[in-house]
């Protein structure tokens, strides 16, 4: 773990030795699940699978999970047209939303950390809205639930709420507000009263008091502008690659980035921890993994293509992506043995990265041979305890 996330915690769950975060803060390298809440998972290929978007089959996934020691769970929140991005897959056509699955996975859950993203801007969100529902959540995991805090990168996600697209630092400008009165309610004793630019507060109470100050609060980002905000509200910073999905370039930007994020935290005093999505495409020997993966790069749903396309977007943390890296996606790819696996896993770590939130191509049998062959290298290494 990097010397730069160590030290300051700052306001929230951090602060508390006894918290879920701070236990997962402990790792040496943080483990997690990136759910399959959509249809086709995280990979844009027809090779077939038995990933499903299916609440069953989530619940399935996230025990075995929680089983293997794995501290959180992401769910993705996508509104899209019908037909999803489009392709003889439909790929992401049905979508379960997150912050509904997690409050029926909690009790289904006794340790994992459940992350919902919530796109703050639009929908049925007021701060005294995810204030009341958030603390009821936190209430119902005991303290193992946060939010994914998105301002919204695609301009036809605002349209369909029926918004004009907001430019993207001013997103971040009203998410501050929003956040602000969102961490007021969480923490205040008293009624609270505001008068802000973009929403307003009169005498605004929620009863349910968070477990550990406020529910732990994430942000996907890549941007200045998502950074800054991050260093002020967030314990997390889920970040991408800014030099594309292939490991070894990303490996050589990683530190430079890492470091800017963790030292712009700690000018505010706080401390945040890195969070990045590789996709693992993990077999015996390398030759067999990069096989695995080239059939699923060769049943690429090409016809999906042109729909990503269509929801423009200003989104900074994939800048350096290509569009043939969709068919089996991930912010990076790890592909390669068990030994390869780790190592690769090992290299982000000492680049500044704190944890990971996996996906696989094909998630159950996938996370299982992950967890019979690639964890116990993982400990052996130093990366887990």
């Amino acid at each position: 773990m990097s010397n730069l996330s160590l030290g300051m915690t700052g306001e929230g769950p951090g602060k508390f030795p006894e918290s879920p975060l701070s236990r997962a803060w402990r790792q040496p390298l943080m483990l997690g699940v990136f759910l399959p809440l959509s249809s086709g998972g995280w990979s844009v290929s027809t090779l077939p699978r038995s990933t499903s978007w299916s609440f069953e089959y989530n619940a399935e996934l996230l025990r075995c999970a929680e089983s293997l020691g794995f501290d959180l769970a992401f769910g993705a929140s996508e509104w899209l047209s019908k037909g999803g991005f489009g392709g003889k897959s439909c790929f992401h056509a049905i979508a379960l939303d997150p912050f509904i699955t997690a409050s029926a996975l909690a009790p289904l859950t006794a340790r994992i950390i459940l992350i919902s993203t919530v796109h703050i801007l639009y929908g049925p969100w007021h701060p005294l809205t995810l204030a009341k529902m958030g603390a009821t959540l936190d209430h119902i995991s005991g303290g193992r639930w946060g939010i994914n805090v998105v301002t919204g990168h695609r301009a036809r996600e605002h349209r369909r709420f029926g918004l004009n697209p907001i430019e993207h630092d001013q997103r971040y400008v009203m998410a501050e507000e929003f956040i602000s009165l969102t961490k007021a309610l969480w923490q205040c004793d008293n009624d609270v009263t505001r008068e802000g630019r973009h929403w307003n507060m009169k005498d605004a109470y929620v009863g349910v008091r968070p477990t550990f100050d406020r529910p732990i609060i994430v942000t996907a980002t890549g941007s200045d502008a998502g950074i800054d905000f991050a260093s002020r509200h967030s314990d997390i910073v889920f970040t991408s690659s800014l030099a594309g999905a292939e490991i070894e370039t990303a490996l050589e930007q990683m530190p430079a980035h890492t470091n800017a994020i963790k030292r712009k935290a700690l000018s505010c005093g706080r401390r945040v921890s890195t969070l990045i999505n590789p996709m693992v495409v993990c077999r015996s020997t390398d030759a067999e993994a990069r096989e695995y993966r080239d059939a699923i790069v060769n049943a690429a749903d090409v016809d999906a293509y042109p729909g990503f396309a269509k929801e423009e977007s200003d989104a900074q943390g994939y800048r350096g992506h290509s569009t043939n890296q969709r068919a089996l996606g991930g912010n990076i790819q790890l592909v390669g043995s068990p030994t390869t696996i780790v190592d690769y896993l090992r290299r982000l770590n000492a680049a500044g990265i704190d944890g990971v939130q996996l996906s696989f191509f094909d998630f159950l049998p996938d996370l299982r041979d992950f967890g019979e062959h690639v964890l116990p290298l993982l400990h052996q290494a130093g990366l887990r305890l």
